[in-house]
């Protein structure tokens, strides 16, 4: 038995029974709908009509926001607005973007696009929601910035009169976060893999690279590690030159495809709206196609499952409800954008149902897609794969990282032994197939929401209140971020405005 295989065989029967318990299902309308893919989409539809759909209204001014239009000098933070928005969208325009999709067409059919799409306009809500909580609380000692829910769990739950609560939920979503984050960067080493051996077939390389994968998760690791010892201002600087460049070059790599193929695109679309509302399909019919869209959106974007918020907290701003806004950004790029042409270039050349391509990976699936329109096409695809997998990579580490010291205090130690387990993953995620992978991941990666999703609903009134306070400032003409000044504790403010006294969370 080699490496693969040993790796293989111990990974994917755990896997296989994780998965089993977390996506537990009950039956209904003639199909069977996961509770936790459920729990996630509610919450984003109860934000966009708690919030009054500010996410849409509110996209012209977080876009300005991004752009440097609202400067504040003087505030605490660590990043621009771009910044740490671009490290937050490293980790969701991953390769969720072009395996995800894959996935969710061949598993759920094409009208699993339309609910994909869908579930991207109701996670902008639940990702503004958990972000402004995440600059809120967030904690910032000897210049380093720690926020997310481990810590809005415990102090905003705290002054609600929930401290036990809060606390374990804090805790929970911690431990999870820890062991998701290398779920997550196991799935994006795997499809990196799978995309390389792929485009090496045939040659005697590729026949080295298919029986010895775990090779291509080394050097993956050696790269990823250069940057992660780094810290977060090293992979902001990053994130903030490779997803620009990264999402521009696939973008018009899908539009010269769907050129292409223009003629079939009228057809494309007509079949993913009837597919999406079909009641007699083999995937399951409308309702399958939904499920499968939305968990996939959702594992996409990542909204309410709780690790955008620690790549948010660190921005520059004395205003929780302008990151809110900017976060709200991250799933309509994801999801709504990217994910919504990778899906039309899957299905205009037909690899969604190519018999060639049953039982390929997600990845190979939309190289294929790729290959049709264009040759040699697939290598421009391995070159965004390679990027998307290693900015999605940096990010997760930071995630994991910080839910890992949440027990350790920060203890420089602690984060070089998480580090190097992260790291060792991406090994591991290299080597096995991806039904193991997407399994381990996506258990992982939803549980969190379960903690999450619990302190944002006990929150939401806090949520409201700091988003309609500063809308009305904003829309009245009001508002003058650049002049203000920086309280010693983002929950100060929120007392003096509400007059309610928020735990306050300490600064040294």
């Amino acid at each position: 038995m080699n490496i693969d295989a040993f790796l293989e065989e111990k990974f994917g029967s755990f896997a296989e029974s994780f998965s089993a318990i977390i996506f537990f299902e009950i039956p209904l309308f003639g199909t069977h709908i996961p509770v936790i893919v459920t729990w996630i989409v509610v919450c984003g539809l109860f934000f966009t009509v708690k919030l009054r759909a500010l996410n849409l209204r509110g996209m012209k001014h977080a876009c300005d926001l991004v752009r440097g239009k609202f400067p504040q000098p003087n505030a605490p933070g660590e990043a621009t607005h771009f910044q740490a928005l671009a490290t937050a969208v490293s980790s969701t325009v991953g390769l969720g973007t072009i395996a995800g999709v894959a996935i969710a067409i061949t598993v759920g059919g094409p009208g699993a696009v339309f609910w994909m799409f869908i579930a991207g306009f109701f996670a902008m809500s639940t990702k503004m929601a958990e972000c402004l909580l995440g600059v809120a609380f967030r904690r910032i000692s000897d210049g380093k910035i720690s926020g997310g829910p481990m810590y809005y769990l415990k102090s905003g739950l705290a002054h609600m009169g929930h401290r036990k609560l809060g606390a374990f939920l804090a805790a929970g979503w911690a431990a999870c976060m820890m062991i998701a984050a290398m779920g997550t960067n196991a799935f994006q080493s795997n499809q990196a893999t799978a995309q390389l051996v792929s485009i090496a077939a045939g040659s005697a390389a590729g026949d080295f690279l298919a029986s010895n994968k775990w090779v291509i998760g080394v050097v993956l690791a050696v790269f990823a590690g250069a940057v992660i010892i780094g810290g977060v201002r090293s992979i902001a600087k990053a994130a903030g030159v490779l997803v620009p460049l990264m999402t521009v070059f696939y973008f018009m790599a899908c539009a010269v495809v769907l050129l292409v193929n223009i003629t079939e695109l009228p057809g494309a679309l007509m079949l993913i709206l009837s597919e999406a509302f079909k009641m007699d399909s083999a995937t399951g019919g409308a309702i399958g196609a939904l499920i499968i869209g939305f968990q996939r959106a959702t594992y996409a974007n990542s909204a309410g499952v709780g690790d955008a918020p620690i790549a948010h907290s660190i921005v520059k701003t004395n205003r929780p409800a302008t990151e809110g806004l900017v976060a709200g950004l991250e799933p309509f790029a994801d999801t709504v954008i990217l994910c919504s042409i990778t899906a039309l270039t899957i299905v205009v050349t037909g690899a969604w149902n190519d018999p060639a391509n049953v039982g390929a990976d997600g990845v190979v699936i939309t190289s294929n897609a790729f290959a049709s329109a264009v040759s040699w096409f697939p290598y421009v695809l391995t070159v965004a794969v390679v990027l998307f997998a290693f900015t999605t990579i940096m990010s997760n580490s930071y995630y994991g990282m910080k839910a890992f010291c949440y027990f350790f205090k920060d203890n420089p130690i602690a984060e070089t032994v998480y580090k190097c387990f992260f790291l060792c993953f991406t090994v591991i995620g290299a080597a096995v197939s991806l039904d193991p992978v997407i399994s381990f991941a996506d258990s992982m990666f939803f549980l969190m929401a379960v903690f999450n999703v619990i302190g944002l609903y006990l929150m939401s009134g806090l949520i409201k209140r700091e988003f309609i306070d500063y809308w009305q400032l904003y829309t009245s003409g009001k508002l003058d971020l650049e002049s203000m000044t920086a309280p010693k504790d983002i929950t100060e403010m929120l007392d003096a405005r509400y007059e309610v006294p928020l735990e306050i969370v300490s600064r040294k």
